[in-house]
C-alpha cells in the first residue's frame, strides 16, 4: 500500500471567476452577521448555537431533537440576511461550501437561499407550502471525515428547490423533475438571505464554515505538483503513478456525481481527489466501490432523477461512451429493487451496451471500452448481474471528443 504523496499548490488555470458569497474575513462584499434561530414550533426541544470564531470561520452546534407534539425532528439553523453578490454568473455551477465537521454521519445538512421574494425570512420557514412563500431555494448537503481540514462540498444549482417540507427540509418537488422550482439567473442576480440548516434529523450537530463560493461551470481545476514531482491536476486525475483512465474524469458529472469532491474510499489517497477519480481511475482503489447506497443519499437521490417511464442510459465518466440502459425487459420498480438488494446500481444483461463494456468473470472486474474502472460482475440467484459504481457510469454522451446532451 502506497502512502498519498503530498501535495504543494502552485496555482490556477480558470475560464471562469469564483463568486463569493460567505466569508469572514471583514470583507464587505461577502461578511454578514448570522444569527442561530430553534424550530419555532411549542414544545420543541432542539437547541444550537452559532460563533465566529477568531480564526475566521463560523462555528454551528447543538442538537435537533423531536419536538414531542409532533412525534418527529425539528430543526436548527443560523440565517444571514442583506444584498448578496450577484451570483447569475454561476446558473450551471455549484454553490461550494468550504466546511469542515466532526459530525460526518449527521445526514440533516442543507443549505438554503432566498430569492425573488419581497419575504425571504417568511419563504424560508413555508417552503412554498403556504401562500407567497416560495423564492426560498434549498438542498441537501453531506459532509464526509476530514479531520481537522476544510474540504469543498458542491452543491449544483440544479439540486435547489422552492418548494419543500417546512416539517421535514425534504424538496417536495424537485428541479429534475420541475424547472419551475429551479432557481433561475435572475433569482442568483438578487440573493438576499442565506441559510444552514440541520434539520429533520434527531442528532448531534457540528459544523464549521469557512465560505460559501458560487462556481461557473466552466471553472477549471487547480494544477498542482506533488512533493514527489509527478504532476497531476486537482479534480481531473490521480496522481501519473496510479491514474489507470484514458482521460481525465468530465468535469461535470450527473446525479450529483461531481458534488462528491473525496475519495470516500478506505486506503489513503491523494485528499484532492475526488470520488470518481477514486474509484474509476485510481489504482489504489481498484478492488473497492463507492459507498454502499450512495445512489439513494440525499445529495444523489438518484431514482427521483430519473424519469418514471422509458429507459435513461448510463455513460463512462471519462469517454462518454454508452454503457447500460435501464430498465429494459423489466419494470422501473424491478430495476429499483434489485438495486435496492444490493446497495449499487444492477443491471441485467438485456440492459449491458456489450459493445462497450468489458467484463472478467474470473476476476469479476468491469470495465469500459475505454479502461474505465466501472464495477463488479457479481451474478446471483437470477442470474448475470453487473453491480456498477454510480461515480463511474454518470458520464455524458460524447461524439468525436465533444460532450453532447443526454
Amino acid at each position: 500500500m502506497h502512502a498519498a504523496p503530498a501535495i504543494a499548490m502552485f496555482g490556477a488555470i480558470i475560464s471562469g471567476t469564483p463568486i463569493p458569497l460567505v466569508t469572514f474575513d471583514g470583507a464587505a462584499a461577502s461578511t454578514f452577521a448570522f444569527m442561530e434561530l430553534n424550530d419555532p414550533v411549542m414544545g420543541g426541544q432542539s437547541t444550537g448555537k452559532w460563533i465566529v470564531s477568531s480564526e475566521g470561520f463560523g462555528h454551528f452546534s447543538g442538537e435537533v431533537k423531536d419536538v414531542p407534539s409532533l412525534k418527529a425532528p425539528g430543526f436548527i439553523k443560523a440565517a444571514a440576511e442583506g444584498k448578496f453578490s450577484d451570483v447569475s454568473a454561476a446558473l450551471g455551477g455549484d454553490l461550494v461550501l468550504t466546511v469542515k465537521t466532526s459530525t460526518p454521519s449527521y445526514t440533516g445538512f442543507r443549505v438554503s437561499f432566498a430569492a425573488g421574494t419581497s419575504a425571504p425570512s417568511y419563504a424560508c420557514g413555508g417552503g412554498g407550502s403556504i401562500p407567497f412563500s416560495r423564492g426560498c431555494f434549498k438542498a441537501p448537503f453531506s459532509v464526509p471525515a476530514s479531520g481537522s481540514s476544510f474540504v469543498d462540498v458542491h452543491v449544483p444549482f440544479s439540486s435547489f428547490s422552492d418548494m419543500w417540507s417546512p416539517a421535514t427540509g425534504k424538496q417536495t418537488k424537485s428541479c429534475a423533475k420541475d424547472a419551475d422550482v429551479c432557481p433561475t439567473a435572475k433569482d442568483l442576480k438578487r440573493i438576499l438571505r442565506v441559510e444552514v440548516w440541520a434539520e429533520g434529523v434527531d442528532g448531534v450537530v457540528a459544523l464549521d464554515v469557512k465560505a460559501i463560493t458560487a462556481i461557473p461551470a466552466d471553472v477549471k481545476a487547480i494544477t498542482a505538483v506533488p512533493a514527489d514531482g509527478l504532476q497531476s491536476t486537482v479534480a481531473n486525475r490521480p496522481p501519473t503513478p496510479f491514474g489507470t483512465c484514458s482521460a481525465a474524469v468530465q468535469p461535470q458529472l450527473r446525479f450529483g456525481i461531481s458534488g462528491r469532491t473525496r475519495p470516500d474510499v478506505p486506503v489513503p489517497l491523494d485528499p484532492h481527489e475526488s470520488l470518481a477519480e477514486a474509484v474509476c481511475c485510481d489504482s489504489r482503489a481498484r478492488l473497492l466501490a463507492e459507498p454502499q447506497f450512495l445512489f439513494e443519499a440525499p445529495d444523489i437521490d438518484l431514482f427521483a432523477r430519473l424519469p418514471d417511464s422509458g429507459t435513461t442510459t448510463f455513460y463512462d465518466s471519462v469517454c462518454g461512451v454508452p454503457l447500460f440502459r435501464a430498465p429494459v425487459g423489466r419494470s422501473r420498480a424491478d430495476f429499483f429493487d434489485d438495486t435496492m438488494e444490493h446497495g449499487w446500481p444492477s443491471f441485467r444483461p438485456a440492459e449491458v451496451i456489450k459493445e462497450h463494456v468489458m467484463t472478467n468473470q474470473t476476476s469479476g472486474l468491469v470495465t469500459s471500452s475505454c479502461g474505465t474502472h466501472l464495477g463488479s460482475y457479481l451474478p446471483d440467484a437470477r442470474g448475470p448481474r453487473w453491480c456498477m459504481d454510480l461515480s463511474c457510469i454518470s458520464g455524458s454522451a460524447t461524439i468525436n471528443g465533444n460532450e453532447r446532451d443526454h
